[in-house]
């Protein structure tokens, strides 16, 4: 064992709330049991077989309120993985669900077996025809995909509000639909084929001429079941009719009955039928969708009313006008997205009983724009709002950053709401549909029913489509809450059905929590054809049992999971999960998300609970030290919770007393720690890649792999000792060269990082002035990152005071060459600081070297050469400072094309993270750097030195550099020369 190995017992919770009764049974804490972990290793090799308590746990956490824990989890790479699964389950009688992004809200994405993980190894899209279709595998999140076909000025048409991490494979098991597709835009209208593998393990592709030849030699008993279902339900008109009266609203209840009236042959049946059929009938492989136009020209508004009755009174008229979409929110889900960043803050003082609705209308070109705008005023002037607060215009906008903070309220409705729940309550999203006409009456309806049950719950929907959702919160660990929960769920769907003939399910899907209600909404003769189909399709029963079909009437209640109260930066989470798109362990090992579900899975436990103990040993690495510590899942979070600080807090626990102290020495002699450095880069570059990695390696293992940085291939020589000189006088900025770049050089050649930008600024007419007494600074994210306070706070410090100085009270701006430590001076100092010096910290402007280009010196200069094709990579720091348009503007002065790849993300090189732990890095660019890869650029640029390493060893030595070198280069006077 490594001498400095940090203790599990420093992240025990010290609070325990009582065992709980849904915490994991300690007979469970060895994980998968045999025969069924060996059984499956044999069948598919152990990497693709995840089997400890730990991976269980956090593959048992989703949107929904429920919490099952899989037997195990395989992670498919490939279509015969599937078939060999099946062919397991069903000669050991065993159960099998898919999960792909865990956005669902009715638990279809959990299972008590086997759960097969199709999001990993299952992404990618290809745009077919010039982007009028899209072939997408089901792991593909709905937001990459339209990334790829916004290029060619097209887009899907199901757009769920979590689009960020809904993956297509889901969309189409679930029929979700979102904001505008209504039922005419989702899934089942533009899914133009689908690759399914059966129960049976054939695969059926509905887009090939020869599918129902093939269909019919490999399974003609399930082919003349179709058709006689087919037969039987066309001879009955009545229920006919039925089927078409409602699928005219959203409806995602059930089995699609009527893919029998519009698909003629079996296959056509079999893919409609897929199309909302929730991982019941099969495994959707792969999907070709039919795309639609994207109309670039929006106009909106965010309109408010003095209840939610008037709101939803006014929907049909801007229906009637055109607008693409029509979005309610009520006073509470108004109130609660003031903890949305960007969200006016006068909200929270808007009065209980406002709605507002947030209208939006979609143009292709000028006139038609202008010709919406006109219908939408003619609207506006025969309606009575209200202004409740100064924010409030109620006045149409073209403008995108408004209408982009009003969606991303609207969107947010789930998680803000969730977030800002009673603490240890669970959430319940609820999902219906009525006549749009009869909204209004339901709205009335659903709030007395509400009030009469005791909740307060928050509304929003897609009110121009009749659908409707609603936010419940409760305590699932007291009884008398769960009753009262039943209680409502009784009356709510009886309301639902009865009143109104809705929809019990309008994009959700059923799930578990409606499956009791089926029979409610369809009656008894549709309920059988359904249970029909699931014996059809899938004779022995293996695929996401109680699932969309249960008998028992109180499968609602079975499973839900409790949320015991953790550390306070995230106890909002919600589980929704779209924190795990953006985090780079994503495919390593843990996400914020399962952060998350693990710490609470602790709480559950009683003390001494060996699965506790399990947890623990197991989340130092998966969770704290292969946490990159970026906080992109804050940005990604609704409700911002910073799951980043949350594990360098829980570093900062692992610290002993004489690890804090050595971590502040290291600050307080940082000028020897970085001469130390140099010369360490220096020795390494002299003696070879080779060695410097055997010695490094011999060193991790004797004293801590996450102490002792791995050399890594590609990494640059020391920087130069000296840096270039420069003169106060007359200098338009203060500019701080970073210690990375003190210490990392650039490739020989060139000139350095400091002499680059120095000589650049001077160019443009803007000279800038490098302090004599930098060296031995630094912006305090080296030990910020790890956690050490001590260290964190000294720096911090001693940085401010001195660019305060350097910058004469913050009369000139400080500029900084590598965004991470601008983020750290702009931001990250700013709790360790005394009163006093964060009085003079507020005084200080400072620049990322990008922006400090890009609004400076671009204007000042001429650009006498360029490169052909540059691909950025954005940093992480650059997605909290904001400044991402800047290092665009930079490179597209200096090349002709400019890509930033769709896959591109943060690094996870996280400084010397990235050294500390070269997997994480590796698998954090996996997709970046695949498509850096694909094709020749002739420039790759960032703006930050170790993301620049960390991206040259995923690409191979591709020669990352700063957006400012190539800048100087383009700029240089005199005829072409090299960059």
């Amino acid at each position: 064992m490594p001498l400095l190995e940090p203790k599990p017992e420093s992240l025990r919770p010290t609070a325990h709330h009582g065992p709980a009764h849904d915490r994991v049974a300690d007979r469970r804490a060895s994980g998968t049991p045999e025969p069924l972990r060996g059984d499956l290793i044999a069948l598919l090799g152990a990497d693709k077989v995840l089997h400890t308590i730990s991976d269980l746990v956090r593959y048992s956490c989703d949107a929904s309120p429920y919490r099952f824990v899989p037997q195990v989890v395989v992670l498919a790479e490939d279509l015969d993985d599937v078939s060999a699964v099946f062919s397991y389950a069903h000669g050991k009688g065993r159960k099998v669900v898919f999960r792909a992004a865990g956005t669902s809200l009715n638990g279809q994405a959990q299972g008590e077996d086997i759960l097969v993980d199709v999001r990993r190894h299952w992404t990618g899209i290809e745009v077919l025809d010039g982007g009028a279709r899209a072939r997408i595998r089901p792991g593909t999140t709905v937001l990459r995909a339209n990334a790829a076909l916004a290029r060619h000025g097209r887009v899907l048409g199901p757009d769920p509000a979590s689009a960020i991490a809904c993956t297509l494979g889901g969309v189409v098991a679930n029929n979700a639909s979102g904001m505008t597709a209504g039922t005419t835009r989702n899934s089942y209208r533009t899914l133009a084929s689908a690759t399914v593998v059966l129960p049976s393990g054939t695969i059926v592709d509905t887009a090939d001429p020869a599918a129902d030849e093939e269909l019919a030699h490999a399974e003609p008993a399930l082919c003349a079941g179709l058709l006689a279902l087919k037969a039987e339900i066309e001879a009955e008109p009545e229920l006919v009719s039925r089927i078409r009266a409602k699928y005219a609203l959203k409806n995602t209840n059930g089995y699609r009955l009527d893919a029998f009236l519009d698909g003629a042959t079996p296959v056509e049946i079999l893919r409609g039928l897929m199309v909302g059929s929730q991982g019941t009938l099969g495994f959707i492989a792969e999907t070709v969708f039919d795309t639609l136009p994207l109309d670039r020209r929006a106009s909106g508004a965010l309109l408010f009313f003095p209840d939610l009755s008037a709101a939803a009174a006014a929907v049909p008229r801007f229906t009637d006008a055109g607008a693409r979409a029509v979005e309610l929110m009520d006073g509470n889900t108004l109130r609660a997205s003031v903890s949305v960043p960007g969200v006016p803050a006068d909200w929270a003082a808007l009065p209980k009983e406002t709605a507002a609705l947030l209208v939006e209308f979609r143009a292709p070109d000028e006139a038609a724009q202008e010709a919406y705008e006109r219908a939408a005023a003619r609207v506006l002037d025969a309606l009575e709002l209200v202004a409740p607060v100064a924010s409030v215009s109620n006045a149409f906008t073209r403008d995108a950053a408004a209408l982009g903070g009003y969606w991303k309220a609207r969107k947010a409705f789930v998680t803000a709401v969730g977030g800002s729940r009673p603490s240890g309550t669970t959430l319940i999203t609820e999902d219906f549909a009525v006549p749009p006409e009869r909204l209004a009456q339901a709205c009335t309806a659903l709030l007395e029913l509400q009030s009469r049950h005791g909740f307060d719950a928050a509304v929003a929907g897609h009110a121009g489509h009749g659908n409707l959702h609603f936010l419940l919160a409760f305590d699932a660990a007291k009884a008398d809450d769960v009753a009262r929960y039943a209680a409502f769920m009784d009356a709510f769907c009886r309301l639902t059905v009865r009143r109104f003939d809705g929809s019990l399910k309008a994009e959700h899907a059923t799930g578990r929590n409606i499956a009791p209600f089926l029979e409610l909404e369809w009656g008894p003769r549709a309920t059988e054809l359904m249970w029909r189909i699931k014996e059809l399709v899938d004779p022995h029963g293996i695929l996401a049992p109680r699932v969309l079909l249960d008998r028992d009437p109180r499968a609602h209640l079975r499973g839900l999971k409790t949320l015991p109260e953790i550390e306070a930066i995230a106890d909002p989470c919600i589980e929704c999960g779209f924190c795990e798109p953006t985090c780079p362990s994503e495919d390593l090992t843990t996400t914020p998300r399962q952060r998350i579900a693990l710490r609470r899975e602790m709480l559950r436990q009683p003390p001494g609970s060996p699965v506790a103990t399990e947890l623990l040993d197991a989340y130092g690495y998966a969770a704290v030290d292969t946490c990159a510590g970026d906080s992109t899942c804050k940005l990604a979070c609704p409700v911002g919770i910073d799951t980043g600080a949350l594990m360098r807090d829980f570093r900062h626990r692992r610290h002993s007393a004489r690890e804090e102290w050595l971590a502040e020495r290291s600050a307080r002699r940082f000028g020897a720690v970085e001469r130390s450095a140099r010369l360490a880069v220096a020795a390494a570059d002299r003696i070879g890649d080779r060695l410097s990695t055997s010695l490094t390696g011999t060193a991790r293992r004797a004293v801590r792999p996450d102490l002792v940085p791995q050399w890594l291939p590609h990494i640059p020589g020391a920087a130069p000792r000296r840096l270039p000189p420069t003169q106060r006088a007359g200098a338009a900025a203060v500019y701080y060269p970073a210690c990375v770049n003190r210490i990392f050089g650039e490739r020989p050649g060139g000139p350095s990082l400091p002499e680059a930008v120095v000589a650049v600024s001077r160019r443009a007419g803007r000279p800038v002035w490098i302090p004599s007494d930098v060296t031995g600074t630094c912006c305090a994210t080296i030990w910020h990152s790890k956690g050490y306070e001590r260290g964190t706070t000294v720096m911090a410090n001693r940085i401010v005071e001195a660019a305060w100085g350097w910058t004469a009270g913050g009369r000139l701006p400080l500029v900084v060459d590598a965004s991470s430590c601008t983020l750290g001076l702009a931001r990250e100092v700013v709790p360790y600081l005394t009163p006093f010096n964060r009085a003079l910290h507020a005084e200080l402007t400072v620049l990322d070297s990008v922006v400090w280009a890009a609004d400076e010196l671009l204007p000042r200069l001429r650009i006498e050469r360029g490169v052909g094709s540059a691909v950025l990579h954005p940093t992480c720091a650059m997605q909290h400072l904001g400044d991402e348009p800047q290092l665009r503007r930079v490179a597209e002065a200096c090349a002709r094309e400019v890509v930033v790849p769709h896959d591109a993300g943060c690094c996870g090189f996280a400084g010397d993270r990235g050294m500390l732990h070269p997997e994480l890095t590796e698998s954090a660019t996996a997709k970046e750097a695949a498509e850096v890869t694909a094709r020749r650029f002739d420039a790759h640029l960032s703006a930050n030195r170790m993301c620049e390493i960390g991206m040259d060893h995923a690409t191979e030595g591709r020669g990352y550099r700063s957006a400012l070198l190539a800048l100087e280069w383009a700029t240089r006077p005199g005829g072409p020369s090299g960059g």
